[in-house]
Parts: structure tokens; C-alpha cells; sequence
């Protein structure tokens, strides 16, 4: 780090001049071999939410299945996006209500329990979609992958990330929750009353991260949970996606700390818990453009970003070569 550090000071161009991009230069060098060019995987958690029984969606979780049979043949938004990123994209059932032929079948369950009743999943149910998780990020870098992006899709995670993020927190659930895509004022409410209800039925332990992920969380976080910790396990980076994404991050950082080190903060989303979620992990995303698609769109949005740095920390003279006085700290 302190190399790439050295490097980036000594580049034929201002001090610090790419901002937050020469920090992300810098932890990429920590977490191994810094390369000119990454072979990049964006990985999508599939799991379906028993909450969505309690209307804080605006559609059924029939949807889960189609826009993940979307990613699958290339035709969802983070496909389109991927394509341009140079990333290949793995769409992962790890706990889907349908099944859709030919997509990776790591499936815990077949959808999460209705979490205002009784707890989203057991313990091992939790324990065992992480460990889905880790053995997804081993295979991705077995298979010669040197960095992945975690993100999901979901009918109704914005509720179940909420809720985790709220126990972790310790912050309200009135405080945490959004309009995950597009519910109304008055549909908000039902959704924190539903997240305040769930809370108090199955009381999770906010300083045992797999009881509160068992207890309000879903399959999708559970898995990117154990994406990070792969990573982590692996020595390869690891990009944040929005606010279902951070929380699992987050899940992960309280089960493991150093995993944070193989973490890069893509985007701040538009949810309301994602500013003090990404406070809590201690990142500062690369961007803040209202941000809320899922699938992991915004980790793959930064992948170019962080390309054309690499290209610059590869492929610039130092002042050494050019003749030019260096710039000093003033």
C-alpha cells in the first residue's frame, strides 16, 4: 500500500488528483497483487421474502423469478450495464419461491418465512446460505475471477435489509426504512409498522449477527454476506452494491472485521438507511447519483471508474520521466 501510495504521488499529475479513486488504487494494492486489469464477475443473490404477505411491495414475488431469468439470458439492467464494464454477471438461486432452469442452484429454501410471525429462517438455515455464499466467491476465484460485486434481486429485500439494518443500528425502523421501489407515504408507514412488529415478535440479538440475519433477514443477504467473507477468504476485492448490499457488508464486518479490508463502496443509495449503514462499515462511496435499481447496477457502474484509474496509476509517466518539477505538500 504504501508503494502504491509512493507510485501515485509520483505520477506526472497533481497531488491526489483522482480523489477517492488513489484510496481505492491503494486498498486494491493491500489486498494483493495490484493488476492492470481485473477479470471481473458480478454475482446476483436470488431469494424470495415471506414479508411480501404483508403488502410492502408494490408487486407479488412472482417478479423475483422473471427478472432473475432476465439476468440469466442476459437481458436485465445489470447485463446491459456489465456488458459495457467488461464484467461477466452470475445470477444464484439461494432461495427463490420458483425455480428457473439453468440458473446456479444454491437454493436454502424456497423463500424466507414471513418474518412479522415468527423468524425470516433457523439459525442454520442463516449458517448455511452464508457458507452458499463463501463456497460462490471460492469457485468465482477458482475459475480465475480477481474481483466480484455483490448484488441481489429480491421482491421485497428493501424490508428485510431495513429491518437488519435497524437491529444493528440500534436506530428505528421508522428512521431506516424507504420506499424500496416506489411505494407511496401511506405504504411506507405499513412497511415500518410491519419492520416495528417483526422486531418485537422475534426480539433478534443485535450482538449476534446470524441470530439478527435468522430472525429478519433474507436468503439474498445471507448470501452476499458470505460473498464478502469469500472474498475476503480469497484475497480479492469484493464491490459494494446499494442498501440491501451494504447491510449484508455489514452483516459480514460484525462476523469477521478484517473482511472489510477486501471491500470497495460503490454508490450511496437513494434508501434512507444507507448513509448511516455505510458510516457504520466506515466507507465513503465513489458516487452519489440517486442510485436505486439493485442487481448490483451501482457496484458495476464504478468497475470502469476504477479501470480508467488503474490505466493511469499503469500507464503515466513519473515526473522523473518527463522533466517535470514534481508537485510538493503544501
Amino acid at each position: 500500500m504504501r508503494a502504491a501510495k509512493y507510485r501515485l504521488d509520483h505520477i506526472a499529475k497533481p497531488l491526489g488528483a483522482l480523489g477517492r479513486l488513489e484510496e481505492v488504487i491503494v486498498r486494491l494494492a493491500g489486498m494483493g497483487e495490484l493488476r492492470r486489469d481485473y477479470r471481473k464477475c458480478a454475482v446476483v443473490m436470488c431469494a424470495d421474502n415471506g414479508v411480501v404477505a404483508e403488502g410492502v411491495t408494490q408487486t407479488g414475488s412472482d417478479v423475483t423469478a422473471v427478472v432473475a431469468g432476465n439476468i440469466l439470458h442476459g437481458r436485465a439492467s445489470v447485463c446491459c450495464m456489465a456488458g459495457i464494464a467488461g464484467a461477466d454477471v452470475l445470477a444464484v438461486d439461494i432461495g427463490m419461491a420458483a425455480e428457473v432452469p439453468g440458473i446456479l442452484d444454491r437454493k436454502v429454501a424456497y423463500g424466507t418465512e414471513n418474518f412479522r410471525k415468527g423468524p425470516a429462517m433457523t439459525r442454520e438455515q442463516a449458517e448455511t446460505a452464508v457458507l452458499h455464499g463463501i463456497g460462490v466467491a471460492r469457485e468465482r476465484h477458482a475459475a480465475g475471477y480477481t474481483m466480484l460485486s455483490a448484488g441481489e434481486m429480491g421482491i421485497g429485500n428493501t424490508t428485510s435489509s431495513s429491518a437488519v439494518a435497524a437491529v444493528l443500528l440500534g436506530l428505528p425502523p421508522s428512521r431506516m426504512t424507504g420506499r424500496g421501489a416506489g411505494l407511496s407515504l401511506p405504504q411506507v408507514e405499513h412497511k415500518i409498522h410491519v419492520i416495528e412488529d417483526a422486531i418485537a415478535c422475534n426480539a433478534p440479538d443485535a450482538g449476534d449477527p446470524i441470530d439478527v440475519l435468522a430472525k429478519v433477514g433474507g436468503y439474498d443477504i445471507a448470501g452476499m454476506c458470505g460473498l464478502y467473507l469469500g472474498g475476503a477468504l480469497c484475497g480479492i476485492p469484493v464491490i459494494i452494491d446499494g442498501l440491501i448490499s451494504s447491510v449484508s457488508a455489514l452483516l459480514a464486518k460484525r462476523l469477521c472485521p478484517a473482511a472489510a479490508d477486501y471491500m470497495i463502496a460503490s454508490h450511496l443509495s437513494a434508501e434512507p438507511a444507507a448513509a448511516p449503514v455505510m458510516e457504520a462499515l466506515g466507507f465513503t462511496p465513489l458516487l452519489d447519483i440517486g442510485m436505486a435499481l439493485g442487481e448490483g447496477t451501482g457496484a458495476v457502474s464504478v468497475m470502469p471508474l476504477i479501470d480508467m484509474a488503474l490505466r493511469v496509476y499503469f500507464d503515466m509517466p513519473t515526473f522523473g520521466e518527463t522533466g517535470i518539477e514534481e508537485y510538493k505538500p503544501l
